[in-house]
């Protein structure tokens, strides 16, 4: 049985395949169309998925779109109706993309894929991500946490599912379930309540909110009161905003308005340059200049006061899901489930004792959610499938990667013993040079986890500003992340008993003290304070990723690596040996390990 999830039409649209109940492909169109987070009809990353087992759309058993588009519309329509007139913008935009576009849904699926109406299918908003999590997570029953701007009406809930690993008998019923008790609705939402601080802050709202966690560390929580005049919080995780601040529901343009500025200053301009006495404490920026310096620290400061809210409602949130279920086991998706600080903090501080988060959190991982919730809950389906790794995505054959480089008239090299090339890198890495490795199928997730990764010395905290500056072209205070083998990680970062059973910290979606000491060694994937957003890795899962970060150990003592994603500022991550070989030439990388062939520059 083939059943194909679809998101699209709001941002980051995506396909995912499922054969038996079991994931065989998933990718988000950003891919294949290189628009960072497009929304558009997936039209490639559903071509891709189908002709990865070689059927096309009307050979599929079921085609599930991710929400109901219905309940969208009406939300929208009542929104903007309620806040008439100043809505009138918000009403005549979303009136031409929906009557042009988005209302026809159901059509389109159907006349794009050539299936008959009895195929196609419809989950919610929430229950997709919730299903995006549970079914993909080991787990036999777990409390559910999805959080994110907003749905059809809904922007976050708790609840709890429970599902059969068994061969189930006629007559047995079905005992895949997922019940969503509880739920917040717009326009009371945390996660537009931090896009709007993300606005604020000079970012793009969908786009930039993980940089504001990465300014966050920079400045102190000390408007966390004023905060609190935005957003009230119950005990339970039960919050509602006061619109008084934000403009959000009737504007087009601005998610905040005039007294928000009043109660937090004027907003921080698009892209302007950012540094503080926090990141710069030697004075050493470029363009030093103390006032500008002490006026970004305020910035900082709400970055960390708006950060510490978010992590406090999560966990009450959290808390109160456990409350509820009593299990010890949690599962979460949604955008906000991406806030990797606010994570850590869960499973440190609330009683659960593991946590799974699905690593493609958004609306893309709505895609898969809605096919697994079609196989399992709708059908009735026994679960058989766990996401071990990420790696979905659309992988390329030799005489295509040899082609593309024989296109750009680069020499190369071809190595197919996979020890060879684990130390060819590793030697890069110790004479200081910065490489990638582009290998196999791509990442489901915004994560590069080793297929489509930038790769660097750890040790010394020049590379950080290196990679930032020669190869992203990015803000100074962006973080890397380390890339640590499974067995070894506990010897770097606290609280990490066992590692193994910790899903999120395979797709880097949790935050992790250092421990006293270590993050000396590793200073250019430390966070202010002293922490990472790591990766574990196994040989099984990534052999060529997992060698050349033990050797690096055995040749250093520190079993780990930088690791950022494969692409340029403002880019989505590469897909493509061409795309991969683009980036190679358009930036500062030294050397270039694609699929066995490997190309250097010349010093």
């Amino acid at each position: 049985m083939h059943i194909l999830g679809i998101s699209c039409y709001y941002h980051d649209s995506a396909a995912a395949l499922l054969g038996d109940g079991t994931l065989i492909a998933a990718a988000e169109e950003e891919r294949f169309t290189r628009l960072k987070h497009d929304y558009s009809f997936p039209h490639h990353a559903i071509e891709f998925c189908l002709d990865q087992v070689g059927i096309t759309g009307q050979d599929l058993d079921y085609v599930v779109f991710y929400e109901k588009p219905l309940l969208k519309f009406e939300r929208i329509l009542m929104t903007t109706l309620g806040t008439f007139p100043r809505s009138w913008g918000v009403f005549r935009e979303s009136m031409i993309a929906w009557f042009n576009e988005k209302l026809w849904i159901k059509s389109q699926l159907l006349d794009k894929l050539g299936i008959p109406e009895e195929k196609l299918l419809f989950t919610e908003h929430h229950l997709s991500h919730a299903a995006s999590a549970f079914f993909s997570s080991p787990y036999e029953e777990a409390a559910i946490l999805t959080v994110d701007g907003v749905g059809e009406w809904t922007t976050a809930t708790i609840g709890k599912a429970s599902a059969d690993w068994g061969e189930q008998r006629a007559g047995k019923g079905n005992s895949n379930h997922i019940e969503l008790f509880n739920e917040i609705k717009f326009p009371h939402s945390l996660g537009l309540l931090y896009s709007a601080f993300t606005a604020f802050l000079g970012f793009r709202v969908n786009n930039g909110e993980y940089k504001v966690m990465g300014m966050a560390p920079y400045g102190s929580p000390n408007q966390v009161e004023d905060i609190y005049k935005l957003i009230a919080v119950d005990e339970d995780g039960g919050f509602e905003l006061n619109m008084d601040y934000f403009s959000f529901h009737h504007s087009t343009s601005r998610t905040f308005n005039r007294k928000f500025e009043t109660l937090f200053g004027e907003s921080r301009p698009h892209d302007s340059i950012f540094y503080t006495p926090t990141t710069h404490p030697g004075k050493d920026h470029p363009q030093w200049d103390r006032a500008t310096a002490e006026y970004n620290q305020h910035y900082a400061d709400i970055a960390a006061s708006i950060q510490r809210v978010t992590e406090e409602t999560l966990l009450k949130m959290a808390n109160y899901a456990y409350k509820r279920t009593g299990l010890k086991k949690l599962c979460m998706a949604g955008g906000v489930a991406m806030n990797s600080v606010a994570n850590g903090r869960i499973l440190r501080e609330s009683p659960f004792e593991e946590i799974f988060i699905q690593p493609a959190a958004g609306d893309a991982g709505g895609a898969l959610g809605a096919a697994l919730y079609a196989y399992h809950v709708l059908l009735g389906q026994p679960r058989k499938f766990v996401m071990e790794h990420a790696y979905w995505g659309k992988n390329y054959s030799p005489d295509e990667v040899r082609t593309a480089i024989q296109s750009t008239g680069r020499d190369y090299q071809h190595v197919e013993d996979t020890d060879k090339l684990a130390h060819m890198m590793v030697d890069d890495m110790l004479a200081g040079k910065i490489i990638t490795l582009f290998q196999d199928r791509f990442e489901w997730g915004a994560r590069a986890l080793g297929n489509r990764s930038i790769l660097a010395d750890p040790r010394h905290a020049k590379m950080k500003e290196t990679v930032n500056a020669r190869i992203k072209f990015r803000e100074p205070f962006r973080p890397f992340a380390p890339v640590i083998l499974e067995e070894r990680a506990s010897e770097f970062y606290e609280d990490l008993e066992n590692p193994g059973q910790n899903y999120p910290l395979r797709y880097m979606s949790m935050v992790y003290n250092t421990k006293d000491g270590q993050g000396e060694k590793i200073k250019a994937v430390t966070h202010k304070g002293g922490s990472g957003r790591m990766q574990t890795i196994r040989r099984d899962w990534n052999p060529l990723y997992y060698r050349a970060v033990e050797l690096f150990g055995e040749a250093t003592g520190v079993p780990v690596l930088l690791n950022t994603s494969f692409n340029l500022r403002g880019e989505p991550i590469v897909n493509t040996p061409s795309n991969a070989l683009n980036t190679f030439n358009n930036s500062a990388i030294d050397s270039l390990y694609m699929d066995g062939f490997v190309i250097k520059k010349e010093n």
